[in-house]
């Protein structure tokens, strides 16, 4: 009885941490590949041979990409094609559609044998001016081979090519859905909803200025290269890359600009949490504001400020005496300079107290 009181404890208490994570999302862009063709609207393609010694020629042939009952079919080949052993496809919205920061996400079934290396990332719109890692690049997922692993890792330049990730089990054969939320605070990677990595980004620290532009989507499957190596007699062929559906949210606290890239709202409180300190940046007078503390199930544990906030910056230090993971919530009535209605901005972030 006392190990499932225990048990019935900690679930009630991973559900309302659950609960205090979730943000709301606005769907802003989608494909659920549901038309007999691949939408050009969406999609465009690199064709021809890759990088990091990769063996597939890539091509938009029907045989390397397809729609089959509301999925996209990412095909490797082994056939001879152009001077290469192998083809498959490379599908991106490059000059369609790009984004800075959202929820990206995407259910997919992948294939798995050696030498096989299917992907669902994002790259910095800025690559053919400037190159790469300076343009930004973040692996939503990759897989490599036959392991029972799935990677998120995000790569910029800081005088050289410098990156951080991280990984998670998953038995990839089986559909699941692969995202990640990015903001101008940081990056969170998730499988099937559960975060499995996060990285701080806030700011540009370690220059990684690149990842705070515009990005466009890329899903591909290679075929060998330096990371899985070469395929052998094990490997299958044709071997495919389901897509069930990709899409991209918008925070209910951002709003789109024109250009399809997503912005803070005008004249929005910036909320920072640094070293157990908290920053609050005013751009404009006058702002109605509450500050609040929760712990993990939702109660109240200090409301630190609540009333009229003036242009500025203002620093508060939670009143918190007991160590342990809390969030501190920031409730806004916010002007927007498009319209005279008054929008309330609701932001939340995640507060470690270590005593």
């Amino acid at each position: 009885m006392v190990g499932d009181m225990r048990k019935l404890f900690f679930s009630c208490l991973l559900f309302c941490f659950i609960q205090n994570e979730a943000q709301a999302w606005n769907l802003l862009w989608s494909d659920e590949f549901d038309s007999a063709n691949v939408n050009p609207t969406n999609w465009t393609y690199d064709t021809g041979f890759s990088y990091n010694n990769e063996l597939e020629y890539y091509t938009s042939r029907p045989e390397n990409v397809t729609i089959q009952n509301g999925n996209l079919l990412i095909i490797a080949k082994k056939e001879v094609y152009n001077g290469a052993n192998y083809t498959s496809a490379r599908l991106k919205t490059e000059g369609l559609k790009t984004w800075t920061y959202g929820k990206f996400e995407a259910k997919i079934k992948l294939p798995v044998g050696k030498g096989i290396w299917p992907a669902f990332w994002i790259l910095g719109q800025s690559v053919a001016q400037i190159g790469w890692p300076k343009c930004g690049e973040i692996d939503i997922m990759e897989h490599i081979n036959t392991e029972t692993l799935i990677y998120g890792t995000m790569h910029w330049d800081n005088n050289g090519h410098k990156q951080s990730g991280s990984y998670t089990s998953c038995n990839v054969t089986e559909y699941h859905i692969y995202s990640i939320e990015w903001n101008a605070n940081s990056i969170k990677w998730f499988l099937d909803g559960t975060k499995f990595f996060e990285e701080n980004i806030a700011d540009n620290i370690d220059s990684t200025e690149e990842l705070h532009l515009p990005f466009y989507i890329i899903l591909n499957l290679a075929v060998g290269g330096d990371w899985p190596g070469n395929p052998d007699g094990t490997t299958p062929f044709p071997d495919t890359m389901y897509v069930d559906y990709v899409k991209v949210y918008e925070d209910v606290a951002v709003e789109e600009s024109s250009t399809g890239s997503l912005k803070p709202p005008l004249q929005a409180v910036d909320l920072k949490i640094i070293k157990n300190k908290i920053f609050l940046s005013v751009p404009n007078n006058p702002h109605q504001a509450e500050l609040t503390i929760y712990d993990l199930c939702g109660r109240l544990q200090s409301t630190l400020y609540s009333g009229t906030l003036t242009k500025g910056n203002y620093t508060f230090t939670p009143n918190i005496h007991k160590s342990g993971v809390y969030f501190v919530t920031l409730s806004t009535i916010c002007h927007s300079e498009r319209s005279e209605e008054s929008n309330i901005i609701k932001q939340t972030q995640k507060l470690v107290i270590l005593k």
